[in-house]
Order: structure tokens, then sequence, then C-alpha cells
């Protein structure tokens, strides 16, 4: 019961960052129906910051957390106006290609500028060791699930309640009659993309506690594993994708206990492939009818 204890706080953990990024790529899927592969990349720019904020610049944490995730969310904004914009009218598949496009860029951009090395990303604070009922828990497994927790229930109330939210539901309902009732389309699908760059950021930071180095191609893998827990909870679904990311984290973390450390990418794909040939709309995905 200690393992299996200790395995479900470490799959809760993992899956909370794996969560929050998730909500990023279904939100801005539900906005322009848009798979942004650069979303994994905008985390490794969060980590760099961290590196170069504590490591280089020798400034406290709490200025790294913040710059790591104003440089997210700015980074995502930026992709959107500069990548995205222009083909708003394009081909689905231009968008798809470009997204792919931007992701390497960030890659590549990483490693010719900072090498293709790990760095080493300091902690951001000590971490303590708890004991509950003779199982461990750590002081950044807590922060992780109150921070993760705190994120998914204020977006639940900015997409539920407030006045952006409702304007970010009618434009991924239907954009053209969103934009005849007066709403800026294109100021919603900026702010859809800084909320999930922000929550990217977050991910980074939160990631970065677990496992402290950054490198040009840690997004690639980690945004891979978000898109399975988005794809896993729904597409497109904002709890959808909370319980794709918990899921997939615990998958992840017991597939790992039971001897499958060096097979655990695999079962994680190998659960793609079983959704996409069950249930291709998720948990709480729906079903889209398009007019021929």
């Amino acid at each position: 019961m200690t393992v299996f204890f200790s395995q479900l706080i470490n799959g809760l953990q993992l899956g909370s960052i794996y969560a929050l990024i998730a909500l990023g790529y279904s939100m801005v899927y539900g906005i322009i129906l848009l798979l942004n592969f650069a979303h994994g990349d905008i985390i490794m720019v969060g980590a760099y910051v961290s590196w170069f904020v504590l490591r280089q610049l020798s400034l406290s944490p709490v200025v790294a957390v913040c710059a790591s995730v104003l440089a997210c969310t700015l980074l995502g904004v930026l992709i959107e106006k500069i990548a995205y914009t222009p083909l708003r009218s394009a081909p689905r598949i231009s968008l798809l290609i470009t997204a792919i496009g931007v992701s390497f860029f960030l890659e590549y951009s990483a490693e010719l500028i900072l090498g293709a090395g790990a760095k080493v990303v300091p902690s951001y604070f000590e971490n303590k060791i708890f004991q509950i009922g003779g199982a461990t828990i750590s002081l950044n497994a807590i922060i992780t699930l109150v921070v993760a927790l705190v994120a998914m229930v204020a977006l639940t109330f900015l997409v539920q309640k407030s006045k952006l939210g409702k304007a970010m539901r009618a434009v991924s309902e239907d954009m053209g009659a969103a934009r005849l009732m007066g709403i800026n389309v294109d100021a919603t699908i900026s702010f859809t993309f800084a909320v999930g760059s922000f929550l990217a950021g977050v991910g980074s930071v939160l990631y970065c506690c677990s496992y402290p180095q950054a490198d040009p191609t840690m997004g690639s893998l980690l945004g891979l594993k978000a898109f399975i827990a988005a794809v896993l909870g729904g597409i497109g679904s904002i709890p959808g994708a909370m319980i794709g990311g918990i899921v997939i984290g615990l998958c992840e973390c017991f597939a790992s206990a039971i001897g499958l450390s060096l097979w655990k990418d695999a079962v994680l794909f190998a659960i793609l492939i079983v959704v996409l040939l069950v249930k291709p709309t998720g948990l709480l995905g729906r079903k889209i009818q398009e007019k021929v």
C-alpha cells in the first residue's frame, strides 16, 4: 500500500503538469481547430528563462517564476500574431504545417544559441519530505497539486463566468456569428493563446521543480504526452483535458512501477491508438457534424 500511495502521488503530480499543458491544446483547438504543436516548445523556452534568471543573473526564484510565465505568455501571443493570424483563412493543413515549422524553429534556435547540452535549473525552493501514515509525500508534490488545482478552478471560472470567457465560447461555436454580434474575434483568439501559454509557463515551472533541467528538445515529448491527454479527455474540452492529463500521469507512473519503465512511452501511445479506435471523440468530447 505504501508503494501504491507513493506512485499515486507521483502520478497525480505528473498528471497535473500534463493537464495544465493539455489545456493549452484544448483551448486553441476549441477556438480555431488548430493543433498547436509548438505549444510544448513554449514550455522549453520557459525552462530556459528560469535557468537564465536563476543561474546567470542570480536573481530570486520569485523573479524566475514570474519571468518564465511572462515569457511563455508573450511568446504564445507573438507566435499567434506572426505565424497563425496571416493564415486565418487558409486551409487547416497550412496551419498544421506552420505549427510544426514553428516548433522546429524554436527547438533549433535554442540549440544554436544555448547549445545542445542540458542546462541544470537551480531549485526554486528547498524540497521537504513529509510522512503520512508510513508513506512519503514531498513539498514539491503538494505545491504542484495545489497550483494545478487552483489554475484549473480559475480557468473554469474564467471560461464559464467572465465576459471574455463567454466571448471565447461564442467564437468556438460560430466565429462568423460571433463577429456579427460585435465580438472582437482577433482579440479573443489572442487572449486564448495568452491564457494557454500562461498555463504552459506555469507547467514549465512545475515541471522544472520535478525534473530540474532544460534542453532544446524537452518540449517535444512533453507536448506529445499532453496532446495524448487532450485527445484522451476529448480535445476541445477543458474538463476533458484535466481528466486526460491525470489519467496519462497515473498510467505512466504505474507502468514504471510494474517494471515497464523503458516502455512507458509506448504504453501512452498505445492508449492513444486505442482511444482513436474505440472512442475518437475522447472521454468528454462531442461529435461535430459538418454540412456538405
